[in-house]
């Protein structure tokens, strides 16, 4: 209910994730014409961004959506340094896949092709730079495609990560296949289901799973990664998945919940790999925040649980940051779409800078003047 709240208001654009809600009646005339095409914000890292698209099929399961599917297909979007500053950039989605993902998210304040013009800042496979880099999975909410976390992927990129981002099929509005079929929504039927969220962060994690186990011998600069520094960062039900992918593998050495939700139970012995909650007031004040304060209790090892004042559920996201192209206003007194992404970026990257690449973070020890939006939230983070 909140995200449709949410969504309703203007600033979630694309929050709905109520599958079945029909779309409204709109007109092939749109009233009030967007402005123009959205832009990505630039990279910050000293590194141009190359990115390719892996497709992979694991045969030793059955889809868990599909009842006709007898193998699991997965479309997996990397990202990385590239020493090439020029060339084709690569596309935000397909027409078909921004017309799917507005449908279902109950959108119609601009043409549906809209989000297809998106101009992202990665070079469609470019060359591979650097050796032995961390590699980070992503992992979106649910509904949503992997590309709705770009800007935060291409900025790891930039700063010297492999980003590894996971299509989950049938568990967003649309993911594309090289043959031309378009794998929609299946999940979206069930998930009003008892124990929908266990089920889903579970099979996510037998998805990362997969990926990290094909790597080496599906992406030609597999050799550029140091498979001993993998992280995990996922959105709302994605960030859930990445606590499940730590428990059922330790290949994954650390892990940030965005906003989600936590499905996987940690055991009473605890988790003591690093992980960090980021999130919203909601997780404060009501939400999800049972959850978490449960698993608080149980991570053993170095953690943080930090709060952005103004955001709301998508502000981790690109979602923000399209809503001028859709006509979509603001909400007031939410956060503004460029400093959301800043504070995501930041924190994300001071995390991941300190657990994989052994650089302590001081910005992770305390408040922040350059940063008031955040707040560390004390002991097991419950309101008064």
């Amino acid at each position: 209910m909140r995200q449709l709240l949410a969504a309703a208001a203007g600033l979630a654009v694309l929050a709905a994730a109520a599958c079945s809600a029909p779309a409204p009646p709109r007109s092939d005339a749109v009233s009030a014409v967007p402005p123009g095409p959205a832009t990505l914000p630039a990279p910050t890292g000293a590194h141009p961004v190359g990115t390719a698209v892996l497709y992979l099929r694991d045969t030793s399961r059955p889809d868990p959506w599909n009842l006709d599917a007898d193998a699991r297909e997965l479309k997996v979007t990397l990202w990385y340094p590239t020493g090439q500053r020029d060339g084709q950039r690569a596309p935000y989605m397909t027409p078909k896949e921004s017309e799917l993902l507005l449908k279902g998210s109950g959108i119609a304040s601009a043409p549906y092709d809209t989000l297809s013009k998106t101009r992202t800042n990665a070079i469609k496979d470019a060359e591979p730079a650097g050796r032995k880099l961390p590699l980070v999975v992503m992992s979106p909410g649910f509904t949503k495609p992997m590309s709705t976390l770009t800007s935060l992927a291409e900025d790891l990129a930039s700063r010297g990560y492999v980003v590894a981002g996971i299509d989950h099929t049938y568990e967003s509005y649309a993911t594309t296949f090289p043959d031309g079929r378009v794998a929609e929504c299946l999940a979206c039927d069930s998930n009003s289901d008892p124990g929908f969220g266990a089920r889903m962060v579970q099979g996510r994690a037998a998805d990362v799973s997969f990926v990290l186990d094909q790597l080496p011998s599906k992406w030609d600069g597999s050799d550029r990664i140091d498979r001993s520094r993998i992280a995990m960062v996922g959105q709302s039900i994605g960030g859930s998945s990445a606590m499940s992918t730590m428990l059922e593998d330790p290949r994954v050495r650390a892990g940030i919940d965005m906003d989600g939700t936590a499905y996987a139970r940690i055991p009473k012995s605890g988790l003591s790999r690093p992980f960090m909650f980021l999130g919203s007031a909601q997780h404060v004040s009501g939400g999800p925040a049972p959850t978490w304060d449960r698993d608080w209790r149980l991570l053993t090892g170095w953690k943080r649980w930090i709060v952005l004042t103004g955001a709301e559920h998508q502000s981790f996201t690109d979602t923000p940051l399209l809503s001028d192209a859709l006509g979509i206003k603001p909400t007031t007194g939410v956060l503004p779409a460029a400093r959301a992404a800043e504070l995501t970026r930041t924190y994300v990257a001071a995390f991941l800078d300190q657990h994989l690449k052994s650089q302590r973070q001081s910005l992770l020890d305390k408040p922040s003047p350059r940063y008031p939006e955040a707040t560390f939230c004390p002991a097991t983070c419950t309101p008064p």
